[in-house]
């Protein structure tokens, strides 16, 4: 199946289109993320945009985040099935 006419036009242009599932999380987020950050060495911009940032260093910390976010969920389900 082929993307429809409109599906990725926003890409690459500092549009956000992926919406947080739980808006309170956010601050959540956005702690980890400078965590991640400033545990990789990469300097956050001060007005969030990061076109300038390369594709390594945007996926390192788009893997590490993901990381921490598997490891956060499998002590969260590690904890619960003791119940």
């Amino acid at each position: 199946m082929g993307m429809s006419q409109g599906q990725g036009q926003n890409q690459g242009r500092g549009s956000r289109s992926n919406n947080l599932v739980v808006p309170q999380a956010n601050a959540a987020l956005q702690q980890l993320k400078m965590e991640a950050a400033q545990e990789l060495g990469v300097q956050m911009p001060q007005d969030g945009y990061m076109g300038n940032y390369t594709s390594r260093e945007t996926g390192s910390l788009g893997g590490y985040i993901t990381k921490r976010l598997v490891q956060l969920a499998e002590q969260q389900l590690s904890g619960r099935s003791g119940q």
